[in-house]
């Protein structure tokens, strides 16, 4: 990967390059990025954990919801999955659908790391059918519910920060195999003009990420839905609490083995980089390309508005040492107010429904 890194680097103008082409890099080069080798990331095993991979609760729960949600809004049986990652929440969802729903599903698994779509398959098999997709170019039309969890945070950022009363933007150099930042006059104009258009003033010393790429994949999202829901799982701020004195070293982080790091420039190609994502920026670029806004909630509010309470009371076992014992108690875990859900949230945009969507839950 460092060949790779000073080869860019030695390249391009200045001979430093952004954040974002560092990030892309380091988790999406085909042969040496992270998500792209063949290595476990998920997990005990691996570096970081998600929510659906503590339980299959999650996936049962987002199922028995969409069995909900398509009858009320007259919704295809189409389902897809954006990072869909080891197959854990699609196999989850696609246990509680056929067990208690017992009707076909067309199940879209889209994946751009071929590791993890070898996982997908070894869990799923011909158990389940579902289509097995590289990325969202490949779907047209679509009709049905969009869904990630954690997909967002994971997407290449570029870095700026506010210097006496000047903008720069943090570039990655490299000298002697070793990787180093760069502060550079903010000359990337799609960066002013995002900064403008969500009226966003840094303070001074405020480091800030700014996701164009998350802004082009909410744009990719709206052209190749017609009509249906697209339901994002993900932790981050909104603008006002970006502003708080606790967020000025911004959100780039990364993780190995489970241990934070906060040098993403350590290990490239070998650790997790993830970024808060920016909420407020998510839900006015879906509005400006024709995904209205529905709700946002804390992902614990969206669990207990789903029916997750139900699971507990239908499934009492007295014996703590029991499966069922255990799947009690990740449900706690997903509600508890210290818990992981409280991290994250959900945010819900449409197109096409004309349908009091109020009425959601």
């Amino acid at each position: 990967m460092i060949t790779y890194l000073k080869k860019i680097i030695s390249e391009s103008p200045n001979h430093y390059i952004s954040y974002a082409d560092f990030i892309s890099a380091a988790l999406y080069h085909p042969d040496f990025g992270y998500y792209m080798k063949e290595k476990v990331k998920i997990g005990r095993k691996g570096d970081f954990i998600t929510t659906s991979n503590i339980s299959d609760v999650y996936g049962r729960l987002v199922a028995k919801w969409f069995s909900k949600i398509y009858k009320q809004y007259e919704l295809p049986l189409v389902f897809c999955e954006i990072g869909a990652g080891n197959g854990r929440f699609a196999h989850a969802f696609l246990m509680e659908w056929y067990e208690s729903v017992k009707i076909p599903i067309e199940y879209l698994m889209v994946e751009s790391s071929p590791f993890h779509r070898k996982l997908q398959k070894e869990l799923i098999g011909s158990v389940y059918p579902v289509t097995q997709l590289e990325t969202l170019e490949e779907i047209n039309g679509f009709e049905g519910m969009i869904f990630s969890n954690e997909f967002f945070d994971a997407l290449p950022v570029h870095v700026i920060e506010k210097e006496n009363g000047n903008i720069f933007e943090v570039m990655v150099g490299i000298e002697n195999n070793e990787l180093f930042e760069k502060k550079v006059p903010l000359s990337n104009q799609i960066i002013v003009q995002f900064l403008s258009e969500h009226k966003l003033e840094l303070k001074e010393k405020q480091r800030f990420e700014v996701p164009l790429v998350m802004e082009k994949m909410i744009e990719d999202i709206s052209k190749i839905i017609t009509k249906g829901l697209v339901v994002s799982a993900d932790y981050g701020y909104i603008n006002e609490e970006w502003m708080q004195p606790a967020r000025l070293s911004g959100s780039l982080r990364g993780y190995y083995q489970h241990q934070m790091l906060d040098n993403i420039l350590q290990h490239p190609g070998e650790i997790d980089i993830t970024t808060h994502i920016q909420f407020d920026q998510l839900i006015q670029k879906g509005e400006q390309v024709g995904l209205e806004f529905v709700t946002k909630l804390r992902q614990d509010e969206f669990l207990l508005k789903a029916g997750i309470l139900e699971e507990l009371e239908n499934h009492f076992d007295p014996n703590p040492f029991s499966e069922q014992s255990k799947r009690n108690r990740a449900i706690r875990s997903l509600i508890m107010p210290s818990g992981i859900s409280s991290y994250f949230h959900i945010i819900i945009q449409q197109k096409g429904l004309k349908e009091d969507m109020a009425k959601i839950f």
